[in-house]
């Protein structure tokens, strides 16, 4: 049985109080350079998200747990491998905190609450929300998000320009997205492909699809979801919609493996590890 739900601060909270806000910057001043935006090149993409990852660590920092960490990494690097792009310099990391979400950023990082670990039962529901974020990551959807509409006078041309003041500029724009979110259609095309990503990589399937259950039974006024149900489409309508998709497209691989055994393992080493010594 998964452990109680406790309410805490969430990330988003502690990424006010460490980085502050962001209405430093000129909107207008930047909405005028928007004419000539260039794509932001793979380097400058891998240096913008790690950028954003620093700034989130100093919100909550990683569990501090090395064999938790390695699994993680190796089940992340593993699922990155089936993707268009493994070159990426893929990194993973478990957050420490009760809060439960995830987050991807541009470059190939990604970060995943030890409050949203607990919640699972299997290694395919990890699989499944480490092959979601990876492919927020592989479609570059937050560099979309943050270049249109009204992120579009915060970041625009501030993605490509050369000056210290913009690229910091764009690590705060970058960082406040994830207490905002993506657009609807970018996380229901996440769940698409990371739950083909997961059968590629030879995990079941439905795995995120377990994951989407559990978190439709937690109470959506528990402050330890209130920043992922506020980012994200509910989870019985990403359910619904991938319910249908996983039948169609995917039904076949669903006896594919789940590892329960290996997963609980771990995180009961990781339990123990984590009691008060003496």
């Amino acid at each position: 049985m998964a452990p109680k739900l406790v309410k805490t601060i969430t990330v988003a909270t502690c990424i006010a109080v460490g980085i502050g806000h962001i209405a430093n910057t000129s909107a207008l001043e930047l909405g005028s350079l928007l004419k000539a935006i260039k794509p932001v090149s793979e380097k400058r993409e891998i240096k913008i998200g790690r950028g954003i990852a620093a700034n989130l660590l100093g919100a909550a920092a990683p569990v501090d747990d090395r064999e938790l960490q390695i699994y993680v990494n190796r089940i992340g690097k593993w699922i990155a491998l089936q993707t268009e792009k493994p070159h990426l310099p893929w990194h993973f990391a478990i957050l420490d905190t009760e809060s439960v979400n995830a987050f991807a950023m541009p470059g190939g990082y990604v970060f995943i609450t030890r409050g949203l670990l607990l919640l699972m039962r299997d290694e395919s529901e990890l699989a499944g929300v480490l092959a979601h974020e990876i492919s927020h990551v592989i479609k570059r959807h937050a560099l979309k998000t943050m270049r249109k509409g009204e992120w579009a006078k915060l970041g625009g041309q501030a993605l490509t320009s050369s000056s210290g003041q913009d690229f910091q500029q764009v690590l705060n724009v970058g960082t406040e997205l994830f207490s905002r979110g993506l657009d609807k259609k970018d996380e229901f095309m996440a769940d698409y492909l990371g739950a083909t990503l997961a059968a590629r990589a030879g995990y079941d399937p439905y795995g995120l699809l377990a994951v989407l259950q559990t978190l439709a039974s937690v109470n959506p006024t528990d402050d330890a979801v209130a920043l992922m149900f506020k980012t994200h489409p509910s989870p019985e309508e990403r359910m619904d919609r991938l319910t249908d998709f996983l039948d169609d497209k995917l039904g076949k691989y669903a006896e594919q493996a789940v590892n329960a055994e290996r997963f609980a393992r771990i995180m009961q080493g990781h339990m123990k590890r984590q009691q008060p010594s003496g």
